[in-house]
């Protein structure tokens, strides 16, 4: 069983409420902190993102947990998908992400909405594509969310998750303990505006369950053609289901 990791240790408000609250706090400069944190790697993670759903041809996209809106943009940008929608329970990030599609060509196929990934607002098999980018382990009830997810996914629709992981070999294992543990809470603490907020994000990565342990949870909801491909030793993982 997944264990439960929240940002504020707050025993009266759920993890969603706090998950809410810790990006509105940090949407300002989330984009330039997570470059740094990740050494821009995350923009090559994303690409194979991009790439594995553009290549399945999709008129519909769904990107749950668009936080400023990065992917949803991308998709927009390199395929041929007449609706896409980014999601997100931040009105912070949201804000951010609304900004970046003001007076663009993209304005008509491409909207944001706040919400919530484990009560998702779209009828049963709206999607032809959904993905998640570092966003899944910040669902209160994970497989809640993955089932919303199914629903909403098209049959013989692509989900993908681009999610951190923990590396298990030697010597990538003692560096990422390094790194998660000492040097990225003390980065968020010097610039970001909330100081528990990276500590946080390196806490529940390394709790969440990953490789055959996310993959047996996404066949427990029903999905078919699990596969999981590390990325960069290990440090993330990209994850294909289909429906």
């Amino acid at each position: 069983m997944e264990e439960k990791v929240t940002p504020y240790k707050d025993t009266d408000r759920t993890k969603k409420e706090q998950v809410e609250q810790m990006f509105d706090t940090i949407s300002g400069n989330y984009d330039g902190l997570n470059r740094v944190i990740s050494l821009g790697i995350d923009q090559k993670w994303r690409r194979k993102v991009i790439k594995l759903v553009a290549k399945e041809n999709p008129t519909s996209v769904l990107d749950i947990a668009t936080g400023t809106g990065d992917l949803a943009l991308q998709f927009a940008e390199k395929t041929s998908a007449s609706k896409i929608v980014g999601l997100d329970l931040s009105e912070g990030m949201l804000s951010v992400a609304r900004k970046k599609i003001e007076n663009s060509s993209f304005s008509a196929r491409l909207k944001f909405v706040k919400g919530d990934s484990e009560a998702l607002p779209f009828n049963d098999n709206s999607f032809d594509a959904i993905t998640v980018s570092f966003g899944v382990r910040n669902f209160e009830t994970l497989e809640k969310g993955l089932a919303e997810i199914y629903r909403v996914l098209s049959p013989k629709g692509k989900f993908v998750i681009l999610e951190t992981s923990v590396p298990t070999k030697f010597p990538w294992k003692q560096g990422y303990h390094v790194y998660s543990k000492g040097v990225l809470p003390v980065i968020g603490r010097l610039f970001s505006k909330d100081k528990v907020a990276y500590k946080y994000l390196s806490e529940s990565a390394a709790v969440f369950p990953h490789g055959d342990a996310l993959n047996n949870i996404l066949r427990k909801i029903g999905f078919i053609e699990v596969e999981n491909k590390p990325q960069t030793f290990g440090v993330a993982t990209i994850y294909t289901a289909s429906k």
